[in-house]
């Protein structure tokens, strides 16, 4: 077939970096980004000019997910960012708001592409190897066999999106629930390498917050009726589970461009029912108990496992088989053939479970690592949120596990990293210029650059015009309220540091961020006092972060920095 237009001609724009629009547009979605971020980030409201679903949130996930995005350099960043959050679900806004900030402050230096991400990969790699090291002042080493730090980790997680709408019991209540059904899915063997278990998240929306709980198992949601014909069930013992991953209601699949013969007399529905009842003898004859089906079971089929005390639950749909397979220990079978009895499965009992006005049909397992939370808000914007969170915070737990430390929150370690960074290429700039074959000038910008791209998540975490402030001992970060009365002290002003470890009564001093100061070392290690004060706190009164997202979100973000600086064409097709 013909064109019926002229082909155009592909759109080819070189140096993209130095045009006012592409600027404008970056400033544009770091301001976004940044007016989200931390416990008083400001929401946004995401809709299209048609109607429909409207996203109310402050979340990465939820804001990019929704975002149009239309220009090349954009959708590098906001893809760069989608897939860290895919990986580590945390630090979204953290990585966005660093790698906007780093290719700002690199434009309004004079040097070239090469030597900037030649310096960048080297500073980059002194964070990562600091916050990977033992002599590490902002990481906090994590005992699961005590859940203070578990525990702050969660209600750290919970805090920082308003879009919850939690109280402050709220926040502690969901932040414990978290922590309960996360445990409940570590196994008690403990062969190497552990596999942890699921949580499911249950829908629970127009109840109170305060109603949500954790339940071991799988919750089946299903009408009272159902239930009423289902249960009760009693038995001596455990009951047998056979789990069916096809469709059990004799419909024939698709023959695509074939042709089905059938002999005369011969009715291919009678034929499928045999086939089924066939199946159903043989269930009843291995002495099956509950029968769970992915799809639909027919009910001819239904009625006879029913006639034989068999309880047959069809309809569960594909997100719930895994779990199934889990709890029961069953091997999801495929055919109508013959079943392998090591097929067969297992669960303790099952009960009902009502919440407000909906009931589920309730599996408890024996010793399985699946628990449902169900999970209640006020309405469907905030129950998003709040699911959104949910996940957060359990598999930040998870990476946590697997590396049993936390950094400090609320901005400190950021500050206190810029600090070790800038004391670092001070102290072995020799060392650097060598490595990096930089002179001495170009090293001082881009490390200036760097850091201050560094402190600019620190910085966003002030949405009101107070003063933002540095101690020149732990390099931490602080905060003084807008129009607070000048003092002389300014002890006289602040309480504990943006993560809650150290006090103002230390006899620290302290400088504006970002203001000129001579470099300084910040120590290699936490205050003990300070831990040891933390550790039988309430967990609100410690702020941490995921090491793993936070660390993963500031490579993310510096080589992605990288690669939008490293960028001399953009060709677009227009066709």
């Amino acid at each position: 077939m013909s064109r019926l237009e002229t082909k155009k001609p592909s759109l080819c724009k070189s140096e993209p970096l130095t045009s006012e629009s592409v600027r404008a547009t970056l400033a544009v979605l770091k301001e976004i980004v940044t007016s989200c971020y931390g416990p008083s980030g400001r929401l946004k409201q995401l809709h299209n000019g048609l109607g429909g679903y409207v996203c109310t949130t402050s979340q990465s996930s939820a804001l990019l997910r929704n975002l149009p995005v239309t220009h090349p350099i954009l959708k590098i960043l906001t893809t760069s960012v989608q897939n860290h959050v895919l990986c580590s679900r945390d630090c979204g806004l953290f990585t966005a708001i660093l790698c906007c900030n780093l290719i700002e402050n690199v434009q309004r230096m004079d040097l070239t592409p090469t030597t900037v991400i030649k310096l960048n990969k080297h500073l980059l790699s002194l964070c990562t190897s600091y916050l990977k090291s033992e002599a590490c002042g902002c990481r906090i080493s994590v005992d699961f066999s005590s859940t203070q730090i578990p525990l702050s980790l969660t209600h750290s997680i919970i805090t920082s999106k308003p879009a919850c709408m939690l109280t402050r019991k709220e926040v502690e209540h969901i932040s414990t629930l978290i922590l309960r059904a996360f445990l409940l899915t570590i196994p008690e063997s403990t062969e190497d390498p552990v596999i942890l278990g699921q949580s499911i998240i249950v829908p629970g929306k127009g109840q109170r917050v305060t109603d949500s709980t954790v339940l071991p198992g799988i919750l089946i949601d299903m009408s009272e009726v159902q239930l009423r014909r289902l249960l009760p069930i009693q038995k001596p013992h455990a009951l047998k589970v056979a789990l069916f991953c096809i469709s059990l209601s004799g419909d024939f699949s698709d023959t695509g461009e074939g042709t089905l013969v059938v002999p005369s007399g011969v009715s291919l529905e009678n034929a499928a029912l045999d086939q089924l009842l066939n199946l159903g003898r043989q269930l009843v004859s291995d002495h099956v108990d509950l029968v769970l089906c992915q799809k639909v079971v027919h009910p001819s089929l239904k009625q006879f496992l029913s006639s034989h005390g068999i309880i047959a639950i069809d309809r569960l749909g594909v997100t719930l088989m895994e779990s199934l397979s889990k709890v029961t220990g069953t091997q999801p079978i495929g055919s109508l053939g013959s079943v392998s009895p090591s097929s067969y499965g297992s669960v303790k009992e099952v009960g009902s479970t009502q919440f407000g006005s909906k009931h589920f049909f309730h599996l408890i397992p024996d010793k399985a690592t699946v628990c449902s939370l169900l999970l209640c808000s006020r309405n469907d914007t905030a129950w998003d949120e709040l699911k959104l969170a949910c996940q957060t915070a359990l598999h930040a737990l998870q990476l946590t596990i697997k590396e049993p430390w936390v950094l400090l929150g609320g901005g400190c370690t950021e500050t206190h990293l810029a600090a070790y960074i800038r004391n670092k290429t001070h102290s072995e700039a020799e060392s650097i210029l060598k490595d990096c074959g930089c002179t001495q000038a170009e090293l001082q910008l881009m490390a200036k650059a760097f850091c201050s791209a560094l402190e600019s998540p620190a910085c966003s975490l002030e949405h009101d015009g107070g003063e933002i402030l540095t101690d020149m001992k732990y390099g931490h970060f602080w905060s003084v309220q807008a129009e607070s009365p000048s003092v002389r002290n300014w002890s006289d002003l602040l309480s504990r540091c943006g993560c809650g470890l150290l006090s103002s009564q230390e006899q620290l001093g302290w400088s504006f961020l970002r203001s000129m100061h001579p470099p300084f070392a910040p120590p290699t290690y936490l205050p003990c006092a300070a831990v040891g004060l933390a550790a039988v706190r309430s967990a609100s009164s410690l702020t941490v972060d995921c090491l793993t997202a936070k660390l993963n979100g500031l490579q993310v973000a510096v080589e992605t920095a990288n690669l939008i600086l490293d960028l001399s064409y953009i060709i677009e097709d227009k066709n």
